[in-house]
C-alpha cells in the first residue's frame, strides 16, 4: 500500500530547513576562523548520512594523533553523527505519518555510519595520499569507490532494515543529485569571500534539507517485509546493501590490478602534432591547448644546448628522453638515472622499481648528474622533469642553490606536496600513517614497481615536500625561466588558487607527457627561447574542476593562497 503525501509539504518543515542550513553555515563560519581553505567541505556536515560519514572520516584522518586518541575521538564523532542524522530524519519525516522509534533510528544511524567508515576508509586513505603526494590517479580511484559505496548505502539509516534491501532508484538519484550540488557549491565557495561563502553554504544546506525530505518520503512508503517461508526469511535476511557496497570496492581494486598488468589500457592523452615549421619560422602554432610564439630577441638555437630529462615514477632508463631528443637534434639531451652514473659518467640503466628514493637523495643525485653534464658541455643545463622528477627538482634547487641551470620545464608537476603530513617512526605511528602504509603496500603488490611501493618517497614528501616546494615557489620567475605543463586531470588535486601565468593546461592524464606529440613541440620551443602560453578555456576548466574537487579532497587546513 502506498501512502500519499501532501504536495508542497517541504516548506512546512521549518525545523529541518533551519537545522540543515544552520549546520552548514556554522561549520563554514568556524572554518573561516581556523581554516578558510577548508570551507568547501562545510555543507556536507548536514548531507545524507553516507556523504556526511565521508565528511567526518576525512576530518578524523586529518588528526595525526595516536591510536588511543583516534579511538576516543572516533567514538565521540560516531555518537554525535548518529544523533545529528536521527534529528534530521525526525525533522524530515512527513508529519501526517508516524515516525520510526527514536532509539531504533539512533542505532540504525550508528550502524550505518560505522559500516560506511569501514567501507570508505580505502577511499579516504587514497584522498589522504593524494594530499601528501598530489596527483590525480589516487583521487580518480577514490571517487568511484566513494560514489559506488554511497549509492549502495544511499538509503542507509533511513529505511527500515536498510541493510537487507537494495537502495531504491529514487534514493540513488537523490544521492547523486546531492553529490552534484555539493560539488558545485564547493566550486563556488572556493572563490568567494566570507559573507558570500556563508550565503552559499546556507543555500546548500537548504538543498540538503530538501534531499532529506525526499528520502524520508521514500522511507515512509516502504513497509517491512513479512516473508512466510523459511527460505524467504533466509534470503531477505541477507545484508544486501553492505554486500553490494563491498563488491563496489572489490571492483575498483580489480580494475586497478588489470590496469597495472596491462589488461586494461587507457589513452593517456590525445596527441595532436603542432605545425613545427610554422613555429620555427616565427609564426604561431596552435595545438588546441597552447600557443607558441617565436620571440627573436630571446630565441636561441637548439644546437649545443644541454638538457637533462628527469622522468617520473615507474619509468625506466634510458629511453624516456628519445622524444625530446628527436625534437632537438642539435642539443645534447641526457636522461637522468635514478641509480646514478657509471665510471664513464653514463647513466646507469634501471627498471621501473628504482625510483623509490627519499627526496634529499633524489635531489642530490639530480644535482650531481646536472653538474657532470655542465662540465662536459660547458653550457647552462636546461631541466625537463616529469611527475616524481619535479619533486626531485624542488629538492635539488632547495639543497643546491647556484647550480648552472638555464630553463626549467615541469611536466605533470606535483604541485604543493605535503599538504598533510604524518609522524614517522614506530613510536609515533598514527592511524592515517598506518593506513597509508597498508595502501602503499597493496599498491606495490599489485603493481610492477615492487612490494614496498613508494614508501621512502611518501615518507620524505611528508617530511620535506612542503618545505622544498615553498622554497622553489618563492624563487619561481626570479632567477630561472619556468614552464609548467599541467594535465587537465590533475586539476582534481591542484590547490584552489589562481594558476600562475607560466602554467599551461593540456587535455591529458597525469604522466606520459614526455611522449605526447602535442606537448614536446611546446617544450622544445620554450627551451629555444620562445614564448609559450596556454588557452584561456583550458585554464578556466581547470579552475572549475579544482574548486568542485575540493569538496571531496582532504580538508585543506593551511593558510590561504600566496599573494
Amino acid at each position: 500500500m502506498r501512502v500519499r503525501l501532501p504536495a508542497g509539504g517541504f516548506l512546512r518543515h521549518r525545523g529541518l530547513i533551519l537545522a540543515a542550513a544552520g549546520g552548514a553555515v556554522a561549520e563554514a563560519g568556524l572554518l573561516t576562523l581556523i581554516a578558510p581553505a577548508a570551507r568547501p567541505v562545510a555543507p556536507q556536515v548536514t548531507a545524507l548520512p553516507v556523504l556526511a560519514a565521508y565528511h567526518d572520516l576525512r576530518w578524523l584522518f586529518a588528526d595525526s594523533g595516536s591510536w588511543l586518541g583516534f579511538a576516543g575521538v572516533t567514538l565521540t564523532v560516531l555518537l554525535v553523527r548518529a544523533a545529528v542524522d536521527t534529528a534530521l530524519l525526525r525533522l524530515a519525516w512527513p508529519r501526517e505519518l508516524r515516525a520510526p522509534g527514536l532509539g531504533r533510528t539512533f542505532w540504525s544511524c550508528i550502524a550505518l555510519t560505522g559500516l560506511a567508515w569501514v567501507l570508505l576508509s580505502p577511499a579516504v586513505t587514497l584522498a589522504f595520499g593524494a594530499a601528501v603526494l598530489p596527483f590525480s590517479w589516487p583521487f580518480l580511484a577514490a571517487l568511484p569507490i566513494m560514489l559506488g559505496i554511497a549509492a549502495a548505502l544511499s538509503h542507509g539509516g533511513v529505511i527500515v532494515a536498510w541493510w537487507r534491501r537494495l537502495p531504491p532508484l529514487r534514493s540513488v538519484l537523490w544521492l547523486l543529485g546531492s553529490f552534484l550540488v555539493l560539488s558545485a557549491s564547493a566550486a563556488v565557495i572556493a572563490h568567494l569571500g566570507t559573507a558570500a561563502a556563508l550565503g552559499v553554504a546556507a543555500i546548500t544546506g537548504m538543498v540538503n534539507a530538501r534531499v532529506w525530505y525526499g528520502l524520508a518520503g521514500i522511507a515512509a512508503r516502504v513497509h517491512p517485509r513479512s516473508p512466510v517461508s523459511v527460505p524467504a526469511k533466509v534470503l531477505f535476511g541477507l545484508p544486501f546493501a553492505p554486500i553490494v557496497a563491498f563488491m563496489t570496492l572489490a571492483l575498483v581494486v580489480g580494475v586497478a590490478r588489470m590496469m597495472f598488468t596491462g589488461a586494461i589500457q587507457l589513452p593517456i592523452s590525445a596527441p595532436s602534432p603542432v605545425a613545427a615549421a610554422n613555429t620555427l619560422s616565427g609564426g604561431t602554432a596552435h595545438s588546441g591547448t597552447a600557443a607558441v610564439t617565436a620571440t627573436p630577441a630571446t630565441a636561441t638555437a637548439a644546437a649545443g644546448a644541454a638538457v637533462l630529462v628527469v622522468s617520473g615514477w615507474g619509468s625506466s632508463c634510458c629511453d624516456a628522453a628519445n622524444g625530446l631528443r628527436a625534437k632537438m637534434p642539435g642539443a645534447d639531451v641526457r636522461q637522468f638515472s635514478y641509480v646514478g652514473l657509471d665510471a664513464r659518467d653514463f647513466p646507469v640503466r634501471h627498471g621501473p622499481s628504482a625510483d623509490d628514493l627519499p627526496l634529499p637523495v633524489l635531489g642530490d643525485r639530480i644535482a650531481a648528474q646536472l653538474e657532470v653534464l655542465h662540465n662536459q658541455t660547458h653550457r647552462p643545463v636546461d631541466v625537463v622533469a616529469e611527475s616524481e622528477g619535479t619533486l626531485g627538482v624542488y629538492a635539488m634547487l632547495s639543497r643546491h642553490p647556484g647550480l648552472p641551470i638555464g630553463s626549467v620545464v615541469l611536466l605533470s608537476p606535483i604541485v604543493d606536496p605535503g599538504r598533510v603530513s604524518y609522524p614517522s617512526g614506530p613510536d609515533a605511528a598514527s592511524v592515517s600513517e598506518e593506513a597509508l602504509n597498508e595502501l602503499n603496500h597493496l599498491a606495490g603488490e599489485i603493481s610492477p614497481y615492487g612490494p614496498s611501493g613508494a614508501q621512502h618517497l611518501l615518507n620524505s614528501v611528508s617530511e620535506f615536500g612542503a618545505r622544498y616546494f615553498e622554497t622553489v615557489a618563492d624563487q619561481s620567475g626570479k632567477s630561472l625561466r619556468w614552464l609548467a605543463v599541467v594535465p587537465l586531470a590533475d586539476a582534481l588535486t591542484l590547490p584552489v588558487c589562481s594558476l600562475p601565468p607560466d602554467v599551461v593546461v593540456v587535455p591529458a592524464f597525469h604522466g606520459g607527457l614526455l611522449g605526447d606529440g602535442s606537448v614536446l613541440p611546446m617544450v622544445s620551443a620554450f627551451l629555444e627561447g620562445q614564448q609559450v602560453s596556454g588557452t584561456p578555456d583550458m585554464r578556466e576548466a581547470a579552475e572549475v574542476i579544482t574548486g568542485a574537487a575540493a569538496a571531496w579532497q582532504m580538508p585543506d587546513t593551511r593558510s590561504a593562497c600566496p599573494g
